[in-house]
């Protein structure tokens, strides 16, 4: 089964600290050789972003950047044999963050890909 796992964070916590990217990288390679990793990576901040709606009928593109308290950050792709497997992944990529990056905050939410 393939999940997305969802970063949501403030843009004002600025850039990660080294030794967040040094233990993502190694959590990465240890997935990719898992064979559970299909892809991941990092986003840049919702400034850059556009959106493309439909309202009403009506469809709008708008460049951001847009008011979003916790915008998306980051996502993994898995194909994991369980959704606790995906979870199991995700709990330690925030993990990560709680240790190496003290104040940070943040959220992952996973969703089965159908």
């Amino acid at each position: 089964m393939r999940f997305i796992a969802l970063l949501r964070t403030s843009e004002s916590h600025g850039f990660p600290p080294p030794a967040l990217h040094e233990g993502i990288a190694a959590l990465s390679a240890e997935a990719a050789r898992s064979g559970v990793l299909v892809d991941t990576a990092g986003l840049l901040p919702v400034a850059t972003a556009t959106r493309v709606a439909v309202s009403a009928g009506r469809l709008t593109v708008t460049d951001g950047p847009f008011e979003d308290p916790t915008p998306l950050g980051a996502y993994a792709l898995y194909d994991v044999p369980t959704r606790a497997d995906a979870i199991r992944w995700t709990e330690r990529f925030m993990d990560l963050h709680r240790r190496t990056w003290p104040g940070w905050e943040g959220e992952s939410e996973i969703r089965r890909i159908i």
